[in-house]
């Protein structure tokens, strides 16, 4: 617009020149015409220039306008985010204040005792508990047994631990001839208690009256966890503890994961319930220390295994056990036994274990005699079967074959199959038929058992 209202000033002033001016003033020479023509020239170069001025400048414009309009979108990210950082900032010192006042509201129940103080904080209780109700082939029925057996954990620092597990059970008044008389009474009896001292990660001493490792049962088995409400028989022509010292440990072999494992122990060892060497006074569990029940060898022993494992769930374990030590008080009659373990885990469904054993006695009147025996025992949990029925996951399937010979011409076996309900992993409902069969038929009873035992 600028433009051509320029243009228009400059033809109405040739125009009205015209109209005014004299004839005269219309002849112009060639000179002033040409500089009049150079001048117009001039003034549309100025109007062009001015026009592409204008066209730059709007085109300056554009590009301000568009980056303030980035820097507009840029500014308001950037707020949005320091909006955002200061919530969570505040939020997180909310939570802060509110745990600081929480943990200044709470106070530990029991401080960590210092190295070296004694402290009853470090004890705890485990162990288990069992009810029996049992009908035995030509007897009555009967609630058989009620035992509790605490064991008590004690942690006095990092390398020392002391434990004892004791065995408190109700049952019937007798005589010393057998004979019941009136009322009931409850005994108590120390099944072990020993003193743990740990040397390094391979080497544990322990002192006391131990829990002999001749084969696995007795340490890994016996009570709740055995699955079966007695035990095996041939677990009766062996001690189940004794008064000694022991070194044990393991120790891997290679990153296998296979290992190793040790035992060797003194104990007192088997005893003479009347000091003579006679077959029939051997006492497996009677020599405490007694002077009127004492011999002049202890004995030694000790085992070694090792586990493989062969993938997760699946594993074998073997082991080789033994102890030898004279028994009689005059200290001339030797006892002796090997144990033979072995246990095998196919998924965590399946468990197979067993012991062979076998032991030898040196006797006054009968010579040598060799009580032995051997045990195996599987378990499969149904829930290997996969099986969408109620209850069906939480049962296992168990079997037990066993049988002993005393060395004095008694000889028995026994099948024994029964399932266990897991009411949790720890809280079991076992029930189980035996089959026996004797050459002593006072011991030929088959009989079954229903257990309700608690682990905790």
């Amino acid at each position: 617009m600028r433009t051509r209202s320029l243009i228009f000033r400059v033809m109405l002033t040739v125009g009205v020149l015209g109209v005014f001016l004299p004839r005269q003033a219309w002849a112009v020479s060639d000179e002033e015409f040409k500089a009049l023509q150079q001048q117009m020239q001039q003034q549309s170069q100025q109007i062009q220039d001015l026009q592409n001025a204008r066209q730059e400048d709007k085109q300056e414009i554009q590009k301000l306008k568009e980056q303030l309009g980035a820097t507009q979108k840029a500014t308001d990210e950037t707020q949005e985010k320091v909006d955002e950082t200061e919530k969570k900032v505040e939020e997180t010192q909310q939570t802060a204040t509110a745990a600081a006042e929480a943990a200044a509201k709470v106070q530990p129940i029991h401080p960590i005792p210092s190295e070296g103080i004694l402290s009853t904080h470090n004890v705890s209780l485990v162990g288990d508990a069992e009810v029996q109700f049992a009908k035995t082939e030509g007897q009555h029925s009967a609630f058989l047994l009620a035992d509790f057996a605490p064991i008590f954990l004690y942690r006095a620092g990092d390398n020392v631990l002391f434990e004892a597990g004791f065995d408190i059970r109700l049952h019937n008044n007798f005589d010393s001839s057998g004979t019941r008389q009136a009322g009931s009474s409850t005994s108590v009896d120390l099944s072990f208690a020993q003193l743990d001292y740990l040397f390094n990660d391979y080497v544990t001493l322990v002192a006391g009256d131990m829990v002999l490792p001749l084969g696995t049962y007795s340490e890994r088995a016996a009570g709740w966890l055995n699955k079966i409400p007695d035990d095996p028989l041939p677990r009766s022509v062996l001690p189940g503890s004794g008064i000694g010292v022991q070194l044990r440990g393991s120790r891997a072999i290679g990153e296998s994961g296979q290992m190793v494992t040790y035992a060797i122990y003194g104990a007192n060892g088997p005893s003479s319930t009347n000091g003579a060497g006679d077959a029939t006074a051997l006492d497996l569990g009677g020599n405490v220390g007694d002077t009127a029940n004492w011999h002049s060898d202890p004995s030694a022993g000790g085992r070694i295994g090792w586990f493989c494992p062969l993938k997760a769930h699946y594993d074998v374990e073997l082991g080789v056990s033994g102890q030898s030590g004279t028994w009689d008080d005059a200290g001339k009659e030797l006892w002796s036994a090997n144990v033979v373990d072995a246990t095998l885990h196919l998924s965590p469904y399946f468990e197979a274990k067993g012991e062979w054993i076998y032991t030898w006695v040196e006797t006054d009147d009968r010579g040598t005699i060799a009580p032995r025996g051997w045990w195996i025992q599987a378990g499969y949990k149904l829930g290997g079967l996969q099986l969408e029925l109620p209850m069906i996951n939480s049962f296992e399937l168990v079997y037990r074959y066993d049988q002993v010979n005393d060395g004095l011409g008694t000889g028995t076996d026994r099948n024994t199959v029964g399932c266990v309900y897991y009411i949790t992993n720890t809280f079991q409902f076992e029930g189980d038929y035996e089959f026996v069969h004797s050459t002593d038929p006072t011991q030929a009873n088959n009989q079954l058992i229903v257990q309700l035992s608690y682990g905790f």
